[in-house]
């Protein structure tokens, strides 16, 4: 693949995958999938201003590489085209510099305003610096503080206002007028969209063989205008298909009117892309070019972050990963086998306290975690019993992922119980499996509530744990480790809380209450003794007496 380089204005005709001129283009038949006239003249009218797109300034030649482990599991191969490797980690700048170096030398020397949730606000600010020019960058106040702290390395000067992209638009209107500043739109405006076009000028010349689609996340549709309008100018067979956030669709909305759709809030988990209201140009361009849209949900896009750290050892932000997260999608829905389709990762300006979660939900969108709350009668071996369910003897340990539980009734326990599968449709089985078992089963893997409060509020203060004594343990995270644990414990000791959460580190913690008879004292002692994990009595911490005992 190729390496980042930068490239020139003019490739020779010796450049090996150079790109055509204008006049050969021109000149070349139409490809069998062809466009309807208007589709025409509008791929056509971007296509030169793409070619002559002054973008290399600033902006480096991105590598288009394989990635290897996740085209083996889909069983397609996905190409990743690295915008995120640029200096500011986004695309962005492509479309900032082209609009700026085409600017009137008088409305470029004023100084420059624009409204951006991060990336854009980059692209401007390196501009500006590289031009010699003031840079207003106005960002909602919900933006990473990463992509704050860039914009101010680079010299921009960061008003902060309003909970989405469009609030900080409208009040960028507000100071250009007031202080004569140039705007600079992140998405509405052909100059930007030409820029960004050039993404697909690399893709097409990187790889020439056979590409069944091209995966383009859209928040206000610069960067999908600019690609479709390329793609479709010289290889209208390559499909482009339009990815959006479930709770960030203006575009998809809009698409299915036929008219530009406000949306009244947006989500903004994936900050890139929450845009309220689309382009009234990426609008036209994307309704007449665009072959299809996807919507991915939140746990889709962490699994996605994950799948590409696994094969490039970077880490995305949600808006870059939405592509990669709409090729597994797509692939699954359609039952596709070896075709080639790629995913722009836009960008990678991620906040580091952001991964924690993102992790998390990494295991849900992957469905390889389903989640449970089980019914367990209070009597004496049930505890067991449920638990050698979970890994029936003689087979593979199912990997449990999380187990919370606190004694509530004196008749039965209810329990919180993580497990990791292999394919979706287990989740369902092993509810089943539970179920003939005689304990009532509550599959909730696609329960918001469960997944992102209840996890974590499984607990409390229990009238029936008189006599509890609470001990911390660590164990070494592997297959099986849990089960043993709870296995060795002697089957009439009364387990009163226990809580369990595998963060991914090589080492278990699990917190656990027992009330012991004073018959099986020197058994406790014994077992605690010979136990090879570190262990910790934790009976006399204040945090336990404030909050659970």
């Amino acid at each position: 693949m190729a390496a980042a380089r930068p490239l020139r204005e003019s490739p020779s005709d010796a450049d090996a995958g150079r790109v055509p001129g204008i006049a050969e283009i021109a000149a070349t038949p139409a490809p069998a999938a062809a466009l309807s006239k208007s589709a025409q003249a509008i791929a056509g009218a971007y296509l030169r201003k793409i070619l002559t797109a002054r973008v290399y300034d600033v902006a480096v030649e991105t590598p288009l590489e394989l990635a290897k482990n996740l085209s083996r599991r889909v069983g397609n191969q996905v190409l990743l085209k690295r915008e995120d490797t640029q200096s500011v980690f986004s695309f962005k700048l492509r479309g900032a510099y082209n609009k700026m170096i085409n600017l009137a030398p008088e409305a470029l020397q004023r100084g420059v305003i624009c409204a951006s949730a991060g990336n854009h606000a980059q692209g401007v600010a390196l501009s500006a610096r590289r031009l010699g020019v003031r840079a207003v960058i106005v960002m909602p106040v919900t933006t990473p503080k990463l992509k704050v702290d860039a914009v101010h390395a680079l010299g921009g000067e960061v008003v902060l206002h309003g909970d989405s992209y469009s609030d900080a638009y409208a009040h960028a209107l507000q100071v250009e007028q007031a202080e004569g500043l140039t705007f600079v739109h992140p998405f509405d405006d052909p100059d930007v969209i030409a820029g960004q076009g050039t993404v697909a000028m690399e893709i097409l010349r990187q790889h020439q063989g056979p590409i069944d689609a091209v995966f383009v996340a859209i928040g206000g549709g610069g960067l999908i205008s600019g690609v479709a309008a390329y793609i479709k100018a010289l290889r209208p067979e390559i499909k482009v298909i339009g990815v959006q956030a479930q709770d960030s669709d203006a575009m998809i909305q809009s698409v299915r009117k036929g008219k530009r759709v406000t949306l009244s809030d947006v989500g903004l988990f994936s900050d890139g892309t929450a845009v309220k209201l689309v382009g009234a140009e990426t609008f036209r361009v994307a309704r007449a070019l665009v072959d299809e849209y996807v919507t991915v949900d939140t746990d889709a896009a962490c699994a996605a972050i994950k799948d590409v750290f696994q094969d490039t050892r970077s880490i995305l932000e949600p808006a870059g990963a939405l592509g990669v997260a709409a090729i597994k999608q797509y692939a699954e829905t359609h039952r596709l086998k070896g075709k080639t389709f790629v995913a722009i990762t836009c960008g990678a300006n991620m906040n580091f306290d952001r991964l924690r979660f993102v992790a998390e939900r990494a295991e849900f969108g992957e469905q390889r975690e389903a989640l449970y709350a089980v019914t367990v009668p209070e009597e004496r071996g049930s505890f067991r019993r449920f638990c050698e369910l979970i890994g029936p003897p003689g087979s593979a340990p199912r990997q449990v992922t999380e187990f919370n539980y606190r004694i509530s009734a004196a008749d039965q326990a209810h329990v919180f119980v993580g497990i990791s599968i292999a394919r979706r449709d287990e989740a369902e089985k092993i509810a089943r499996h539970f179920e003939r078992h005689g304990f009532p089963t509550a599959n909730l893997t696609g329960d918001e509530l469960a997944k992102e409060h209840v996890r974590h509020m499984v607990g409390g203060r229990s009238a029936l744990a008189a006599g509890e004594r609470l001990f911390r343990f660590e164990f070494p995270e592997r297959p099986g480790a849990l089960m043993r644990f709870l296995s060795s414990m002697h089957p009439d000791w009364n387990i009163t809380l226990f809580h369990y959460r595998n963060q991914g580190a090589d080492y278990g913690r699990i917190l656990v209450g027992l009330v012991v008879p004073d018959k099986d004292s020197k058994a406790l002692a014994t077992f605690l003794a010979t136990l090879a994990f570190p262990w910790v009595e934790e009976t006399d911490n204040p945090v336990y007496k404030l909050f659970l005992n």
